[in-house]
C-alpha cells in the first residue's frame, strides 16, 4: 500500500523539477574571464545590488537557441541583468552567436573546464538562476527559458523577495 501511495504521487511531479540545495544560500562564488574580453573577469561580486538572472548556455545546446529569443525580451523589457555563464564552448563559436543573435547579457563568464558549473549544480544546459540583490539564490529553472515560465515562476519570487526586504 505504502509503495503504491510513492508510485501515485510521483506520477503527479514534475519530472524536469529538479531541486537545487542553493536555494535560499548565497551563490557559488567564482571569478572567470569575460566572454568579450579575457583580461577582465566575470564573477559572483559583480552580480551583486539587484535582482540578477544566471543562465548557463553553450553553442551546442538546442534549449539555449529556443530561449534566446526569451532572454533577449527580459533584458529589454524588464530591467533585470542577465548574466552569462558560457559553459565548456569554443568562445569563438559563443562570440559569433551573440554578434548573430544578439547579445541579451550585461556580462558573459566563460566556464570552459565546467568547474563553476559544478559548484552551481548544473545537470546541463540551459538552466537559469534568479539570485537576490545579497547574492542569495533565490530560484533555479532547468530547461528553456519562455515568457510565461519568467511570469510564472520569477517574477512572483521577485516580488516576494522585495515585499520581505525591510
Amino acid at each position: 500500500m505504502a509503495l503504491l501511495v510513492v508510485f501515485i504521487i510521483g506520477l503527479n511531479r514534475d519530472p524536469s523539477y529538479v531541486p537545487s540545495p542553493l536555494i535560499g544560500k548565497p551563490a557559488p562564488a567564482f571569478s572567470l574571464p569575460r566572454l568579450s574580453d579575457p583580461e577582465q573577469t566575470l564573477g559572483t561580486e559583480d552580480m551583486r545590488g539587484q535582482f540578477s538572472l544566471l543562465n548557463v548556455w553553450a553553442t551546442w545546446c538546442v534549449g539555449c537557441r529556443q530561449e534566446h529569443d526569451t532572454l533577449l525580451q527580459i533584458a529589454s523589457n524588464y530591467g533585470v541583468p542577465i548574466y552569462g555563464l558560457n559553459w565548456k564552448d569554443n568562445t569563438v563559436q559563443a562570440r559569433t552567436w551573440l554578434e548573430q543573435l544578439g547579445n541579451p547579457y550585461a556580462a558573459t563568464a566563460v566556464d570552459l573546464d565546467g568547474a563553476v558549473a559544478i559548484d552551481w549544480g548544473v545537470y546541463g544546459a540551459p538552466e537559469t538562476f534568479l539570485l537576490a540583490a545579497d547574492g542569495t539564490v533565490l530560484y533555479k529553472h532547468l530547461s528553456p527559458l519562455s515568457l510565461a515560465i519568467w511570469e510564472a515562476e520569477f517574477l512572483p519570487r521577485m516580488r516576494s523577495a522585495t515585499v520581505q526586504e525591510p
